[in-house]
C-alpha cells in the first residue's frame, strides 16, 4: 500500500512542474494584456513596461503567461516572439526567446 501512496504522490507532484515547451506570442505588460488589441503595440509596451507593469506573452489564443526572466523580454517589448521554457502554474521558467 505504501507503494502506491509513493507513486501517487510521484505523480502529484510531477503534474505541477511543466516540461519545456514552445510559447508563441506577444510580448507586453501585463496592465494592458487584457486587451487583444494591444498585441504587437511596440510603443505602447514599452511605455508600459518602463512604467514598472511586468511583461508577459500574451498568446494569440489570448492566454497570458508570466515570465520569470523580465530581463531577457524587455528588450522585445511589443514584439512577435517564441519563447522555450518549462511552466509551472501561469509562469514560464524562460530557457530561451527569439524573434
Amino acid at each position: 500500500m505504501s507503494k502506491a501512496i509513493l507513486a501517487f504522490l510521484l505523480a502529484t507532484g510531477f503534474s505541477t512542474v511543466g516540461m519545456a515547451a514552445e510559447f508563441k506570442g506577444y510580448i507586453i505588460d501585463q496592465k494592458c494584456s487584457a486587451n487583444p488589441a494591444m498585441r504587437g503595440d511596440v510603443a505602447c509596451a514599452t511605455k508600459c513596461l518602463k512604467a514598472g507593469s511586468p511583461a508577459v506573452l500574451l498568446t494569440e489564443e489570448g492566454k497570458i503567461y508570466k515570465i520569470d526572466n523580465q530581463a531577457k523580454v524587455i528588450p522585445l517589448a511589443g514584439k512577435q516572439v517564441t519563447i522555450t521554457g518549462a511552466v509551472t502554474g501561469d509562469t514560464i521558467k524562460l530557457t530561451n526567446v527569439e524573434e
